[in-house]
């Protein structure tokens, strides 16, 4: 970052009140491979969950002059600016028992210009994470149940330096009683802080905490040299019972990743799951852990949630996938250089794909709810006319346009498309080469020779091109590949169906709707719609969707009206689907009378195609490759 210095006059709240000093703000340094000079040490009191505060006491070595501290802006999972810089907070920073003044900078506001006094050798910085009390605010991520840390919200750190070679020491002070789970290795407890092993910034970073009342762990393989541990957090102690065939499937899931990659690339594993309404959902992957929430009663309703059952498989498959082998351009020194996102069609989409193919490897769900949620999300991408302007390759660029933001028109729009269709497009990959190899090659035979090499090494992360990735795919199958991904990250065309042809089955709708749709419509509280009149009917009869050049669209609805009545009768969802199946019959128009903030208004669709829910029908004539893909390997 080279820019001029700028000479501004900051007034010193220092000791005398009074005085006045120029401080010239120097530029930010690019960060270097050398030894951050002494150790961090961050202490964390995480036990204010009443009002979702963070309070931090940090020590940081010095020397005589200016340092700059940086806030973690770019933050890995996310792939997009979103260090929470808002909720940064009562930054006090002392030497020799004096306070010392900070400036923000004029450019970068995640920099804090800060001259360290003659003589000193530390700095002593206090402040907070002032967390969301409410949604609006953003993610919650403490409650009086429990709560999720990231270091990333409690931490400063020095600028010109690889994040792999500034070493912390971490403490945390809990609520009494509660219990925790990391990546982290405790090092000392010393009540009411517990210590952690010295680690580089980085690998902090990676090892996010979560805490509450109510824990359950679960040992998923400690045969190995390396465990792998489910921790259960929940709202209530009685959400934590789990079926002993529902444990032996995330089991299975170890099980099923090892076979598939033929290696792992931790010490050891934590998942972090907690099963809360209360907690904000999250699902983000580390090296050797994960964060993931989830409906609290993901144990206790099993059968109610195929639909949430992808959740740990995908992140898990993010420690071969994104931690350990890692784009090139996505790979930065520390957490305030620019990512670059151009092969999240690898990192997200091939691990989207891997958490399908592994959720029904392992029995977390069977294989007609395979099926059914493959159906949906070839659906989605049936109708996505988005790709008319804007190809999949663009959409890597969204975590840093729309920011995870809502969009109005996302089927036309776009958004983070690179997860679903990138999943669809690997696929097409994975039954092309089952096809060409007459069954003797797969893309597991990818995964194990990509992903899988150098067995036990994580501290390093190993970064792949898009050439690499054509190399690796060559080796298994001979084949125009670069051609390939090309065409369909930079197409326009029709939907990237092709592996479902090549698989052995066809997109069909019909007027019921699967079992897993179904439950997906309940467990989201929706009414699902898309397919017919165009739209998605959500939480106090809104509509959260509305797809581009529907009847709906074309009749002037936009996401957020209400549906208030159908046909003149009060609107309800059983309601609209009897009108909708005797519109087949009958030519007139279906009435909505809707409210759009203070305006009523009548609506008027002419639609008479009846119900269409997604579907895979068979086609015998062609081998079921998707069969085989899902079917769990010896």
């Amino acid at each position: 970052m080279i820019r001029l210095s700028v000479i501004v006059l900051c007034l010193i709240a220092g000791w005398d009140g009074t005085a006045f000093a120029q401080m010239s703000l120097s530029a930010i340094p690019e960060p270097q491979d050398r030894p951050y000079p002494g150790v961090i040490r961050l202490v964390v009191d995480a036990s204010d969950v009443t009002r979702h505060i963070f309070r931090v006491k940090e020590t940081i070595p010095v020397e005589s002059g200016e340092i700059i501290l940086l806030y973690p802006k770019w933050l890995p999972g996310a792939h997009g600016p979103r260090g929470a810089i808002d909720a940064f907070g009562g930054l006090k920073i002392q030497a020799q028992g004096r306070p010392v003044e900070w400036v923000r900078d004029t450019v970068d506001i995640y920099a804090f210009h800060v001259t360290v006094p003659a003589g000193a050798s530390t700095l002593e910085l206090e402040f907070q994470f002032l967390s969301a009390t409410d949604g609006d605010q953003g993610r919650i991520v403490a409650t009086p149940e429990m709560l999720n840390l990231q270091w990333n919200s409690v931490t400063l750190y020095p600028a010109g330096y690889n994040a792999s070679r500034i070493t912390v020491a971490a403490s945390l002070k809990l609520p009494d009683g509660w219990q925790f789970a990391s990546a982290l290795e405790s090092e000392s407890s010393d009540a009411p802080l517990t210590g952690f092993h010295p680690v580089s910034f980085d690998i902090l970073l990676d090892s996010p905490l979560f805490a509450g009342r109510y824990v359950k762990r679960v040992d998923l393989d400690s045969s190995g040299p390396a465990p792998v541990r489910l921790n259960i957090f929940a709202d209530h102690p009685d959400l934590l019972e789990a079926k002993p065939e529902h444990l032996d499937a995330h089991r299975a899931l170890v099980t099923q990743a090892y076979r598939l990659f033929n290696s792992h690339h931790y010490d050891h594993y934590d998942f972090l799951l907690a099963l809360s309404d209360r907690l904000g959902g999250i699902g983000l992957e580390h090296h050797r852990s994960s964060e993931n929430g989830t409906t609290p009663t993901f144990f206790t309703e099993w059968d109610k949630n195929p639909d949430a059952r992808e959740l740990l498989p995908h992140e898990y498959t993010h420690s071969w996938n994104g931690k350990f082998r890692r784009p090139a351009d996505l790979t930065t020194p520390n957490f305030n250089v620019p990512m670059r996102d151009s092969l999240l069609w690898v990192y997200e989409g091939q691990t989207q794909y891997w958490g399908y193919v592994l959720s029904a490897r392992a029995g977390l769900v069977t294989k007609d709810e395979a099926l059914a949620a493959l159906a949906a999300t070839a659906a989605v991408y049936q109708y996505r006319v988005g790709r008319e302007w804007r190809a999949l390759q663009d959409t890597t660029n969204d975590p840093i346009i729309a920011m995870r933001r809502p969009i109005p028109w996302r089927s036309w729009q776009r958004s983070e498309d690179y997860y679903q269709e990138g999943e669809l497009m690997w696929l097409d990959a994975d039954t092309l080469i089952r096809e060409q190899s007459n069954g003797q090659k797969s893309l597991d035979d990818f995964a194990r020779a990509f992903f899988g090499v150098d067995n036990g090494q994580w501290q390093a992360p190993k970064t792949y091109t898009f050439d690499e990735v054509v190399a690796a795919l060559n080796a298994v199958l001979p084949h125009d590949w670069a051609a390939f991904l090309r065409a369909r990250l930079d197409r326009h065309d029709g939907p990237p169906l092709d592996g479902l042809a090549r698989g052995g089955y066809t997109l069909t709708y019909s007027e019921t709707p699967t079992d897993y749709f179904k439950k997906m419509e309940t467990r989201g509280k929706i009414a699902h719609f898309a397919y017919s009149l165009g739209f998605i009917v959500g939480r106090e009869n809104k509509l959260s969707e509305v797809l581009w050049n529907t009847p709906a669209y074309r009749a002037g609805l936009t996401v957020g009206a209400q549906l208030i009545a159908v046909n003149g009768v009060a609107y309800d969802k059983d309601r609209l689907l009897a009108v909708i199946k005797a519109a087949k019959t009958d030519n007139a128009p279906i009435e909505f009378l809707v409210k759009n903030g203070d305006r009523y208004s009548t609506v008027r669709i002419d639609y008479h195609d009846g119900s269409r829910y997604p579907q895979l029908t068979r086609n015998a004539a062609v081998p079921a490759r998707i069969d085989a893909i899902l079917a769990p390997r010896p």
